[in-house]
């Protein structure tokens, strides 16, 4: 079920009424209602995949109690191990399997062998790379005595499904989300209005921003060997633009649901293009992702490297920069390849981790040069320069991102490299209003860069601020893409 359908619009308003006035009484009822709706909401899709939800529910239900109950090292960590086998098993099969057979095909094929092998007919089930990482966190935080398991059922089957951020997140941590589910919520007005207004600047990012920029782009790619340069760039551009309303939005729509039956999720945006560099952009973008892979990848990875570095210092550099390099890159790798079945996927992200590791390394270089050039780290034409800088690399990245293969992504790069990138380009009236949304968007969420989502804007007058409420609903109702196009980061 997607959030801009008519039948969320229906099925919201059902699940709000009945958990708030037919089971509100009875904590239990409560999360059994809510468990149903979650299971509805993802089975609209395919009630077939549910099976998996529900497997990896209950495998981790059980392990986690058991690996709290056994002190014998070998033992947890087979319990561990067998968490990891069904979760990342469940993934590797149906997210992966004709990747890696297609891959040794290739690479037989390269050195003149034949390699024969069958790919099948796998449809991916939406949502179970966010799933499958929200149970694991769960089993890990356990193994790691940071965590005591539940034995409610019904709210741990509650936590892995709960509809809002079910298919797209925010990853939720079970230290934040599980004990909500075993205290009894009371209904907060203010709460609720918050959430019905980072709904509305969710959707108005979804219907306006994104689905009206994904027309052009998706024209533009589709037929990018027969356009110029400057046509490709400002499709780049506008791609950039709707995977963030496309996916920030989905966050904004999920966290806004959640806070109407009194839960309250992670943030999951914090207006990552106006970041200065890479690191503070991946602070900000996507941070249930990002969170979750340093402290389950990263870390481990880079404290693994430093002790395995005797020397103070390893070919004249510290073991603290081999840890950082070695696990930005790993991490990077996987977390290119969590983002999707293809090398384009796996180059975008191993081109942040290219980024990442730059950056930490000339991050005193810079702050010695602006030294002594005397030039404050506030100056807003440096901060300009900056966030500008941060944001073409980031776009560089969103054509590998983008792109149907590797060949079309460097084909890309070649062309908007090309004499033909100060050619006329091939815009529509369509693209040109959809870039003065995106101005729009850029410009108010500038100005609520300090707030935890755009539209909080409740201390305004209240004339100007239901004048805004009916803008952006105006906007919306007569310039939004209401074809149900789904969200991105569905296939993932």
């Amino acid at each position: 079920m997607l959030f801009n359908s008519i039948e969320f619009a229906i099925f919201l308003p059902i699940v709000f009424v009945l958990y708030w006035f037919v089971t509100n009484k009875n904590l239990k009822l409560q999360n059994i209602l809510l468990l149903v709706a979650s299971y509805v909401f993802y089975g609209w899709w395919d009630w077939r995949f549910l099976s998996l939800v529900f497997v990896s529910s209950l495998v981790d239900y059980i392990i986690g109690i058991n690996i709290e109950k056994t002190e014998k090292k070998l033992n947890r960590k087979i319990l561990l191990f067998a968490s990891l086998f069904v979760n990342l098993g469940f993934l590797g099969f149906f997210k992966y399997y004709n990747f890696f057979v297609d891959s040794f095909i290739d690479a037989f094929s390269f050195f003149g062998m034949q390699f024969q092998a069958r790919t099948l007919n796998i449809v991916l089930p939406v949502g179970i790379s966010f799933y499958t990482f929200q149970t694991l966190s769960y089993t890990l935080d356990i193994y790691k005595h940071r965590l005591k398991p539940t034995e409610d059922i019904i709210a741990f089957f509650s936590f892995v499904s709960f509809f809002p951020q079910l298919v797209a997140g925010p990853i939720e941590r079970a230290s934040n989300l599980l004990p909500q589910f075993t205290k009894k919520r009371k209904f907060d007005l203010l709460q609720a209005k918050d959430g019905m207004r980072q709904i509305l600047w969710g959707l108005f990012k979804k219907i306006v921003i994104a689905d009206n920029a994904a027309t052009f782009v998706n024209e533009i790619f589709e037929k990018s060997d027969t356009m110029p340069g400057s046509t490709l760039f400002i499709a780049a551009i506008l791609f950039a633009f709707q995977i963030y309303g496309d996916f920030s939005g989905y966050s904004d729509i999920a966290i806004g649901t959640a806070r109407l039956f009194g839960f309250k999720l992670m943030r999951n945006f914090a207006f990552p293009y106006f970041s200065k560099d890479m690191a503070e952009f991946w602070r900000t973008w996507h941070i249930s992702l990002s969170t979750w892979l340093r402290d389950y990848l990263f870390l481990p990875t880079a404290y693994w490297t430093m002790n395995k570095i005797k020397n103070p210092k390893f070919l004249s550099i510290k073991a603290e920069v081999w840890g950082y390099v070695v696990g930005i890159s790993f991490t990077w790798f996987l977390g290119g390849l969590w983002h999707g079945a293809k090398w384009t996927f796996v180059l975008w992200g191993c081109l942040h981790g290219l980024y990442l590791v730059v950056s930490h390394i000339t991050k005193k270089f810079r702050k010695k040069t602006l030294r002594k050039l005397k030039i404050k780290k506030k100056n807003p034409v440096l901060v300009f320069i900056q966030t500008i800088g941060t944001f073409f690399l980031v776009t560089i990245a969103w054509v590998l991102f983008r792109a149907e293969n590797v060949g079309q992504a460097f084909s890309i790069f070649n062309t908007i490299l090309s004499e033909s990138f100060f050619e006329t380009p091939n815009l529509k009236g369509k693209v040109l209003l959809s870039g003065i949304f995106i101005i729009f968007l850029v410009v108010f969420e500038y100005i609520q860069r300090k707030k935890e989502h755009a539209l909080e804007i409740q201390k305004w007058n209240l004339i100007f601020r239901w004048s805004f409420y009916f803008f952006v609903l105006f906007i919306g109702v007569f310039f939004g893409n209401f074809n149900e196009v789904e969200f991105i980061y569905f296939q993932f």
